[in-house]
C-alpha cells in the first residue's frame, strides 16, 4: 500500500488563520527586515530552519524566511523572500520581491489594513496588495 501526501488537505489546514501581503520592495532581505524592525517595531529575525529549498534544473535554490512571534499571543509573523539567483518561490507572482504571512490568532480587518498602509510607507516600498491563497497555483512552495 502507497501512502500518498494530500498537498490540498495540507495547503488548507496551513493557510487557514493565515493574511497574505504580497510586496514590491526592490532591495535585499536583510535590508528589508531591517527598515521592518526599525519602523514598524517588529523584530523579525532569519529563521534558517524554515528556509524552503526547491530544486529545479538540476539545482538547488533556498529561499530565507524571516520570523516574528508577536509575544503574549498566538500570532506569527512570516516574511518570505520570494527570489534566489535568478528563481522565485512563487514563479507566477516574479514581480513580488517579498511575500508577508501572518498566521494564528484572527487578526481583525483594521489591522491588517494598518499594517499593509504602515508597510507602503517604509522606503523602497513600491506595491503591498493582499493576496488569497487560491490565487497562488504554487502554494505548496510557502508551506514549511
Amino acid at each position: 500500500m502507497k501512502l500518498k501526501i494530500d498537498n490540498e488537505t495540507l495547503a488548507e489546514e496551513f493557510f487557514e488563520c493565515t493574511h497574505l501581503f504580497g510586496i514590491v520592495a526592490p532591495v535585499k532581505d536583510y535590508q528589508f527586515t531591517w527598515h521592518i524592525n526599525e519602523r514598524l517595531g517588529f523584530k523579525f529575525r532569519i529563521n534558517n530552519g524554515l528556509e524552503i529549498q526547491l530544486r529545479k534544473k538540476e539545482r538547488n535554490y533556498f529561499f530565507s524566511i524571516y520570523e516574528y512571534e508577536v509575544p503574549g499571543c498566538c500570532l506569527v509573523h512570516y516574511l518570505y523572500h520570494n527570489q534566489y539567483d535568478g528563481e522565485y518561490l512563487l514563479p507566477e507572482f516574479k514581480h513580488l520581491d517579498f511575500l508577508w504571512l501572518v498566521k494564528g490568532e484572527s487578526v481583525s480587518i483594521d489591522e491588517l489594513t494598518l499594517l499593509q498602509q504602515s508597510i507602503k510607507l517604509l522606503p523602497s516600498v513600491q506595491l503591498v496588495n493582499e493576496m488569497t491563497h487560491e490565487k497562488i497555483k504554487n502554494k505548496q512552495h510557502l508551506i514549511f
